[in-house]
């Protein structure tokens, strides 16, 4: 399992797992972990991850908990971090906002963008070996609802189309 990294990175992880299992004779199931933010068209996608960076900016502050300087103990925060570090927005869609405000500290990058374009976005982890995706939402129930209606179908259309291009 591993959080949303840049494809490059995510694909690197992927090998170097791979290659320790193959001595095992193992086949793992990848798995990665998003917080997708999805509305109609792009700009308000981007404008619901603006508000979603302030919202939790504020309950940062208001908690007393820090905005920079962070130094986090675990292997995945650090590399989310360092991912971070490089940018915003890598990889056209995957949103490191959340990630370099709290530290890393947990699955904090996000994909942005319209269903159809978090799914390209998708089929390009699952091209690099990503076999399931766990996607959580910022607001729990009207992420659920909107994932459940316009997300996951069009993930599966994208990995539909993916696997039948790659059987023929």
């Amino acid at each position: 399992m591993l959080w949303g990294e840049p494809l490059a990175d995510f694909a690197a992880h992927v090998q170097k797992v791979r290659a320790a299992a193959q001595h095992q004779d193992r086949g793992p199931r990848i798995s990665v972990s998003f917080r997708p933010i999805v509305a109609d068209t792009e700009e308000a996608a981007w404008k619901r991850a603006a508000e979603i960076l302030e919202r939790v900016r504020e309950n940062r502050v208001r908690l007393g908990l820090p905005l920079n300087d962070h130094a986090p103990a675990n292997a995945g925060s650090q590399r989310l971090l360092a991912a971070a570090q490089r940018g915003e927005v890598l990889d056209e869609r995957l949103w490191t906002g959340i990630a370099r405000l709290t530290g890393a500290q947990w699955n904090s990058t996000a994909l942005v963008g319209t269903a159809e374009q978090v799914a390209d976005a998708l089929g390009e982890y699952h091209l690099r070996g990503a076999s399931t995706f766990l996607i959580r939402g910022f607001d729990p129930l009207d992420d659920a609802l909107l994932y459940g209606r316009e997300l996951i179908p069009a993930i599966r259309e994208r990995i539909a189309g993916l696997q039948r291009r790659h059987a023929g």
